[in-house]
């Protein structure tokens, strides 16, 4: 009686090896994502972004089998069932987590970039002389330990819109150059909306401290002095 029991444990096991072998690259593609229509708007953004050569799960799955099991097979058989049986979340309210450990993996480099080093910056950022030292801000969020990272500044990188003549999506600016009306293309009161609008001010806000100091808010801590005259608001 042993012996048929082990054939069928063996049969189940490879059977389910099968299915999963089929499963895994099917549900990796961006189109599988795209069938559920809450996140069609986020694919149809990124196939115009400038990671659009890049897979959904390259950011949203963290490498190694915790990331697997966690952010793919929990939250992906999580989302499906609420797309099936419940009622998903409408897509201008879409938030989903991206760790810093994925970005740098592929943007190491900027960790480096001298806090005055504005010649690798894409206009009209370096035309303000931005002062911008990704290193310390990392550092920093790690102390602050309220789950910043990259994406604080940089979460609609993939999917939003350029804005205002800028080359790439960046948090949106303050100076004259960014004097146009802005009105992103989400509902008021979404969360996209609000996350589109957001700029440096959420944390250079003149009341927001780091290690016992409040972060300053003029114009000197993040651009060089003698680039931002003729930028400014009169």
């Amino acid at each position: 009686m042993k012996k048929p029991k082990a054939i069928v444990l063996v049969a189940i096991f490879l059977g389910a090896a099968a299915l999963g072998g089929a499963a895994v690259p099917l549900t990796n593609h961006p189109q599988f994502c795209a069938s559920c229509h809450n996140i069609r708007p986020s694919y149809d953004s990124w196939v115009k972004s400038s990671h659009k050569e890049v897979e959904c799960v390259a950011c949203h799955v963290r490498p190694g089998v915790e990331g697997f099991i966690r952010d793919k097979a929990y939250a992906g058989l999580k989302d499906v069932s609420i797309y099936l049986f419940g009622t998903p979340t409408d897509a201008h309210n879409l938030q989903a987590t991206v760790s810093s450990e994925v970005c740098i993996g592929c943007h190491r480099a900027i960790l480096r970039v001298s806090e005055v080093a504005t010649r690798d910056l894409p206009p009209p950022v370096k035309d303000v002389g931005l002062v911008m030292g990704h290193k310390t801000h990392m550092e920093a969020f790690a102390k602050r330990g309220q789950g910043e990272g990259c994406t604080t500044c940089h979460a609609r990188v993939v999917h939003e819109q350029p804005i205002k003549g800028y080359p790439v999506v960046i948090p949106r600016g303050h100076v004259a150059v960014d004097g146009k009306p802005y009105y992103p293309d989400h509902p008021e009161g979404s969360k996209l909306r609000a996350s589109a609008m957001n700029d440096c001010f959420r944390c250079h806000d003149g009341t927001t401290e780091h290690e016992g100091k409040v972060l300053s808010k003029k114009c000197e801590t993040c651009h060089i002095p003698d680039k931002i005259g003729d930028f400014l608001f009169n």
